[in-house]
């Protein structure tokens, strides 16, 4: 995410939504009562850089700030801008920042502001490094790209006001000039020989076509229909016209601009390599290296990294084999599915938030609610997932469920905790009860934000007794736990490999049939799916594994005085930060 956020003609501005969790929060809070005053300063500029970067995109306008004039922003222009390779202006202005955020002094600057401060110092530095792989940039994939993710970002686009309708309509007739500059974007790819390759490029477009194949039932028409219904502030025939005038406009625009796409992209068929990963592109393993910096967060080696996954490949699978020793009937049970004594989401959050107070900070009165995916989108989302409010209002806190994902016991009680208490949820308000500064909203950090919420889903198998109905609940949850970290930290090294050290489908099977996996359609689709997001995976497994080190460090560090819940409190009050940040204040 963070690799996408700030681009001066905003062409990558919309992946701060990608994944439907746009991390924002509550307040601003001064720290210093004098303006002039080095902290006042600080504050002054970062709300600058702030009021600048979100201010250029409609779409993170909206999803960041809910009422932008409050704050004094005026709203862009509602269209979503267009791609470019030039990006010659923003760098300066990364440069510029740089240089005005050297010259404060972190020793008379609060602990707050010396943690923006050297986040920002990294964020735009790691960005500046960008310079010459820019065309290595992917805005199309068929799991995370724009083509796919935009029409959902525009179905949950919500209606706090008038203006925000007529915006939204805008934005839907921006989408063609947008998808031909992005066209042009991927000519340029194919010129440099950095195109997809076709087997990428066919389920790109198989998606776009679906999208478009029955104008008349597409979903966004009921969503929208529902969503007029639901702000209730026409009247009949008012709401009516406004139905009619979307219809059009998806009809006359959108599905038009998909069709340009495809047509588009079909002329570039045959220009990219076949499937490979990143490491086989002039500059590719360098630009992975960026993308571990500024997605995961991680500014260690890679050979570093790939180290410490294998050392906790084995610690895993021993210690996997030493509970199936001891109970060798849990496999069973597992395989066979273990209920849940409860299955009303609602209840089950309210429990979690209830038993985590035990190793976790007592979050507070908080305003959630649960919903289910509308029918007509569930085959387009997740299993599940968290989307945060605007940072001025502070509400709603939603979690979507997907009904059509059916999910076993062990594996809904996981993703409930992943998106809820103590995962997603709980570490956004729980942050913006802090009352941190705007810019530390907009520039999150995916290896934290992913990697709080698989490492809490390392942290609840001693809650299990409340939730599973099996005879040894704990030891379930333990074991359910120990083989998806497993299978995370084979994709995490085979995402490794596959980018930075150049395997092939062939090299990438040989490994995993090391673990039993050797069905040829299954290799080949997780081959796909890696050779499509480079460095996703170890957003999830490498932020975890960071969060456990920094743990048994402050354990070995405080030998009796270590307390786990002072620890995730320290975590959840630096906030999502690169890893070497978060080391620095947590020690």
């Amino acid at each position: 995410m963070l690799s996408y956020l700030h681009r001066h003609k905003k062409n990558f501005l919309i992946a701060l939504c990608l994944c439907l969790v746009l991390f924002a929060g509550m307040g601003i809070g001064f720290l210093s009562n004098h303006v002039w005053s080095q902290n006042g300063r600080f504050r002054t500029f970062t709300n600058e850089i702030f009021e600048n970067e979100v201010s250029e995109s409609m779409l993170t306008l909206h999803y960041s700030l809910a009422h932008p004039e409050k704050k004094g922003i005026s709203r862009p222009a509602p269209s979503l801008g267009t791609v470019s390779s030039n990006m010659d202006d923003t760098y300066q202005l990364y440069a510029d920042y740089l240089e005005k955020l050297k010259a404060f002094s972190p020793d008379k600057l609060s602990r707050e502001n010396q943690i923006t401060l050297d986040m920002l110092l990294l964020y735009f530095h790691t960005q500046l490094s960008l310079k010459d792989h820019i065309l290595l940039e992917e805005m199309l994939s068929p799991s995370l790209g724009i083509q796919a993710q935009l029409p959902v970002l525009l179905a949950e686009y919500t209606f706090y006001e008038d203006q925000d309708i007529a915006d939204y309509l805008n934005l839907l007739i921006s989408i063609g000039p947008y998808f031909q500059s992005i066209l042009e974007f991927e000519e340029e790819k194919s010129q440099a020989g950095l195109f997809m390759s076709d087997t990428t490029l066919d389920r790109i477009l198989d998606q776009c076509k679906a999208f478009i194949q029955d104008p008349d039932s597409n979903y966004m028409l009921e969503v929208f229909s529902r969503k007029i219904k639901e702000y209730g502030k026409f009247s009949k025939e008012e709401a009516k016209k406004l139905i009619t005038r979307h219809e059009n406009i998806l009809k006359d625009r959108v599905i038009p601009a998909y069709q340009n796409l495809i047509n588009g992209l079909e002329r570039l068929r045959g220009t990219g390599k076949a499937s490979c990963g990143l490491a086989h592109f002039e500059g590719g393993r360098e630009y992975y290296e960026y993308l571990l910096k500024s997605s995961v967060g991680s500014y260690m080696p890679v050979a570093r990294i790939e180290k410490r996954l294998l050392e906790q490949l084995s610690h895993d699978l021993k210690l996997m084999r030493q509970i199936l020793m001891e109970q060798p009937s849990l496999a069973g049970r597992l395989q066979d599915g273990v209920s849940l004594l409860e299955t009303d989401p609602d209840k089950i959050l309210e429990m979690l938030k209830q038993c985590i107070q035990k190793d976790f900070p007592d979050p507070g009165s908080v305003s959630y609610e649960v919903c289910f995916v509308h029918p007509s989108m569930e085959k387009h989302l997740s299993p599940a997932f968290y989307l945060t409010p605007p940072l001025d209002t502070g509400t709603p806190n939603i979690i979507y469920i997907n009904q059509a994902d059916q999910r076993s016991g062990p594996e809904l009680f996981s993703t409930l905790a992943h998106e809820g208490f103590p995962g997603h949820l709980y570490q956004t308000v729980y942050f913006g009860s802090t009352k941190p500064s705007d810019i530390r909203y907009l520039l999150s950090c995916g290896g934290y934000v992913e990697g709080w919420a698989t490492y809490v889903e390392s942290c609840i198998s001693s809650y299990a007794g409340n939730f599973l109905k099996d005879t040894a609940p704990e030891d379930m949850a333990s074991l359910f736990w120990l083989n998806r970290s497993i299978n995370l930290c084979i994709y995490s090294l085979l995402d490794i490999g596959i980018h930075h050290q150049g395997w092939d489908q062939f090299r990438a099977g040989r490994f995993l049939k090391t673990f039993g996996i050797g069905d040829t359609s299954v290799i080949h689709s997780i081959y796909q799916y890696i050779v499509e997001t480079p460095a996703n995976y170890l957003k999830y497994y490498w932020g975890y594994l960071n969060f456990l080190d920094l743990r048994e460090a402050q354990k070995n560090e405080l030998g009796d005085e270590f307390d786990l819940k002072t620890f995730h409190q320290k975590i959840l009050q630096t906030g999502p930060v690169p890893f070497p940040v978060l080391e620095k204040y947590i020690k």
